[in-house]
């Protein structure tokens, strides 16, 4: 977004980050915090939104890792290249199959 990030810079070096961190934390701790509030609900369905999501991140860091342009001569070789696809496969296999099973199971 154009502006200083990272953990390792201190507050005067990237405010805006560790204003954005503090605000997403402290949001976080005040949805938990609200009164019969479903925890496990909420747990359950973020990590499944993490398994559906994963696959896309998979995806483009495979195509980043790729780029020759970015990553010069650290490029993934072909073997790792037949691995790091295998996995996306198995990945978006069991991601449908955790969608098909929610689905039947809400019906």
């Amino acid at each position: 977004m154009g502006f200083e990030a990272g953990v390792n810079k201190s507050f005067t070096e990237a405010p805006v980050f560790y204003w954005l961190y503090t605000l997403l934390i402290a949001i976080g701790a005040g949805v938990i915090l609200l009164p019969n509030f479903p925890l496990f609900k909420m747990i359950l369905w973020s990590q499944v939104l993490n398994g559906v999501l994963l696959p896309f991140v998979l995806i483009f860091m495979i195509l980043l890792i790729n780029n020759k342009r970015l990553m010069n001569e650290w490029t993934n070789s072909r073997p790792v290249n037949a691995v790091a696809w295998l996995t996306v496969v198995v990945m978006i296999g069991l991601t449908l199959a955790l969608v098909g099973t929610s689905i039947k199971d809400m019906s």
